[in-house]
């Protein structure tokens, strides 16, 4: 029978509930981490970080690694990567941040861009880690 787990985070578990938004920042399952789109959010203030694609997309895939910690993972156990942003533009600063969290046999990715969301940030990242606790 299969099982999920949704993953507490500190930090960002509190500030999804404030915003009451339906959604866990992970949920394991079958061997598999499922990370939730992580937007440019301080995870100790629940505040959102502006600034240039570039220092959003640190503030991203520092969410990430925390996320995956949360759940038991590293940033090696990721196999894929969406990137969503709102412009094409960024695609080189993007990968010039990017490529810094992953210095060995980087995970498959897609990058897309869309329209908007519900507040003022540029990029959200999800990911699919191996869970290696299972």
């Amino acid at each position: 029978m299969a099982k999920k787990e949704a993953v507490y985070v500190k930090g960002l578990s509190e500030a999804l509930k404030k915003a009451k938004v339906p959604l866990s920042p992970a949920v394991k399952a079958n061997g598999f981490i499922y990370v939730s789109g992580q937007p440019p959010f301080d995870p100790k203030t629940g505040a959102l970080i502006g600034g240039d694609i570039k220092r959003q997309t640190k503030a991203v895939m520092n969410n990430l690694k925390l996320v995956l910690k949360a759940a038991g993972a590293t940033m090696d156990d990721i196999i894929k990567v969406n990137v969503y942003t709102v412009n094409a533009a960024h695609f080189a600063d993007v990968n010039e941040v990017y490529k810094t969290y992953f210095k060995k046999d980087p995970p498959a990715r897609t990058f897309a861009v869309v329209g908007s969301w519900p507040m003022n940030f540029d990029i959200e990242i999800e990911c699919i880690a191996l869970d290696p606790k299972a």
